[in-house]
């Protein structure tokens, strides 16, 4: 199990307190970095082969690319409202300020195109309310295939209200099937609010056996190369946040998802429950 849980500062290169690189996953396309400033301080970034997005976790920053520099607003933390980003495209230089100080998540993941350095207001980003009851979560979609445009990158995070499931039915996408199932790497980076925990699991398939049911608390990751994943256990009183990088080999940027068909049958009953009134937390901006 050790090797898919990444521990808070067991791979900190400062200024970074996190650092998952595709070699360190033992794949070959996703990847994230935690980027934390002293307040005035900054950062040169070089993206090589992979494109970057600089996503706020708490606080505001300038990012400097090329000739032109951008202005995130960013946020007090992450269990409220999305923020806006910036995406940075692969053989980019840019620099990183904040005034204030704050934490900076770089989802990356390695590419061929070339794209266009785009901030994107917090406005937006798509809020979605998904499941119901005490499988309600809520998602904000920003680097999706319908929601912004990217090679392989794809990121979102989620919030789940202390005591309910999220990640849920288990579900996976590790074969590539068109128009069925997309096969990804995820990340899974976690926040929980006060000093609380919550739990991660993930486990395959007779062919492709992994076994994964990790305690995870703030500043953790898990590394999901195959397999079912989910739930994920955000334990009553502790608000849980997690944020998920994917990246694959496919020809298509898709996210298609295939749900344990011993648990698929939880969907069904959503349409008999209400949200969870707790969402959405901080409002949808």
């Amino acid at each position: 199990m050790s090797r898919h849980v990444v521990r808070a500062g067991s791979t900190a290169d400062a200024p970074y307190r996190t650092v998952i690189t595709p070699e360190s996953a033992g794949w070959g396309y996703s990847g994230l970095r935690v980027l934390e400033l002293a307040p005035g301080e900054g950062h040169d970034l070089a993206t090589g082969d992979a494109e970057h997005l600089v996503l706020p976790l708490a606080g505001a920053c300038t990012v400097t690319a090329g000739d032109a520099s951008y202005e995130l607003t960013g946020r007090d933390g992450v269990f409220g409202a999305p923020t806006d980003f910036l995406y940075l495209p692969r053989d980019t230089r840019a620099r990183i300020t904040s005034t204030s100080g704050g934490r900076f998540a770089l989802p990356s993941a390695r590419c061929s195109r070339k794209l266009p350095v785009r901030h994107q207001p917090a406005s937006a980003v798509p809020v979605e309310l998904r499941g119901a009851g005490n499988c309600s979560r809520q998602v904000h979609n920003y680097c999706l295939p319908q929601t912004f445009d990217a090679d392989r990158l794809l990121v979102c995070e989620v919030l789940t209200p202390g005591g309910n499931w999220s990640s849920y039915p288990p579900h996976k996408h590790d074969e590539h099937r068109p128009g069925e199932e997309s096969e990804l790497e995820e990340i899974y980076y976690f926040e929980v609010a006060g000093d609380g925990m919550a739990y991660q699991r993930v486990y395959g398939t007779a062919e492709r056996p992994l076994d994964v049911l990790a305690e995870v608390r703030g500043g953790d990751a898990v590394l999901i190369p195959h397999g079912w994943h989910g739930p994920s256990m955000a334990v009553p009183g502790y608000d849980l946040y997690y944020l998920n990088v994917m990246a694959g080999p496919g020809p298509d940027r898709a996210w298609l998802i295939c749900d344990d068909p011993a648990h698929g049958w939880i969907r069904g009953t959503w349409e008999d429950q209400s949200p969870d009134p707790r969402l959405p937390m901080g409002g949808t901006r």
